[in-house]
């Protein structure tokens, strides 16, 4: 089975940071996976979360080298980016992702994240962080380097 096929059965799905960072950077190993992730999403095969988190996160780098309209550029890609919501942290996303700091020990920008696909209902969580296989009992997970 190949990336696109595990992809296949989930209607909505959540995105981590590190997917849209190497996505943007052109990485090149991940670049082929995220470029099939993404079109799938912008086709509107299926729908796409991510946290405003994601807007901070993908932003630092561009900032520390004094980049603003690199920053700037890249928050409106994914402002415009069809089929993806970029979730507000709400209360009830705040207090999953504290459900799930208490539980897993999670860091707080990873609980939020998951918190976000979770009270979305996103069945499938996409991200290349090792650690956060601890909470697939509660979500679908892919791993980028898996795919590798």
């Amino acid at each position: 089975m190949g990336f696109v096929d595990a992809l296949l059965p989930y209607p909505s799905l959540g995105i981590d940071t590190a997917v849209f960072i190497y996505h943007l950077e052109g990485h090149p190993t991940y670049l082929p996976l995220t470029q099939q992730l993404f079109s799938r999403v912008e086709a509107g095969e299926m729908s796409a979360w991510t946290s405003t988190i994601t807007l901070m996160e993908i932003a630092v780098r561009p900032y520390q080298l004094n980049k603003e309209d690199i920053a700037r550029k890249y928050e409106a890609l994914l402002a415009s980016f069809p089929n993806l919501q970029i979730a507000d942290i709400d209360r009830d996303v705040a207090r999953r992702a504290a459900q799930l700091r208490a539980e897993f020990r999670l860091r707080p920008p990873d609980a939020l994240q998951v918190a976000t696909c979770l009270v979305h209902r996103a069945p499938l969580f996409v991200t290349n962080d090792h650690r956060l296989r601890i909470v697939r009992k509660l979500i679908d997970m892919i791993i980028l380097d898996d795919w590798i």
